[in-house]
């Protein structure tokens, strides 16, 4: 049986998404730890010109549902991206991971031959569903689940690999 597109996205956006929360939760923790305020972690960044931890969990949870929606053409909920803190974001996180489950994998039949468009700043690409997913979705919402990572792991968090990884699962 071929692999299907929900099988190929809804269990690692799910899954990579219930990672994020458990680094945002070792995030805070840290912080707490530390006797820092833990805004201040939501806020950091790894440079200037890129968006702090909160942009990054944003970004991961707009790239994912985003992906869904278009796939499956079920709506998505709208989220302004208003966290400052650890509990908004892990409510942001949660939420994303309602919608993602909420969605039924019949909806993504046919999915991989759909008409993707995605109007970018720059002009609009257009991709089948399948190079939407595996060339633009997949990739986009990792760079922001492991650029949140990173931001932890440059301000002290003691996270490793193992912690990015997740549970391993058979």
């Amino acid at each position: 049986m071929p692999l299907s597109m929900h099988r190929a996205s809804v269990p690692v956006f799910v899954r990579a998404l219930k990672v994020l929360a458990t680094l945002l939760e070792k995030g805070e923790a840290h912080a707490k730890a530390q006797g820092l305020d833990p805004d201040t972690l939501v806020a950091a960044r790894l440079t200037d010109d890129m968006l702090p931890l909160s942009g990054q969990v944003q970004r991961a949870s707009d790239a994912s549902k985003g992906a869904v929606s278009r796939l499956t053409g079920v709506e998505a909920p709208a989220m302004p991206d208003e966290e400052t803190s650890f509990a908004q974001l892990q409510k942001r996180v949660a939420d994303t991971l309602a919608y993602i489950q909420s969605v039924d994998a019949v909806a993504f039949e046919g999915s991989e031959d759909r008409t993707v468009e995605l109007k970018l700043p720059g002009g609009a690409l257009t991709f089948t569903g399948e190079d939407y997913l595996f060339g633009f979705a997949l990739p986009n919402f990792f760079f922001h689940v492991v650029t949140a990572y990173d931001i932890l792991r440059h301000k002290g968090v003691q996270i490793g690999k193992l912690d990015y990884l997740g549970p391993v699962q058979s």
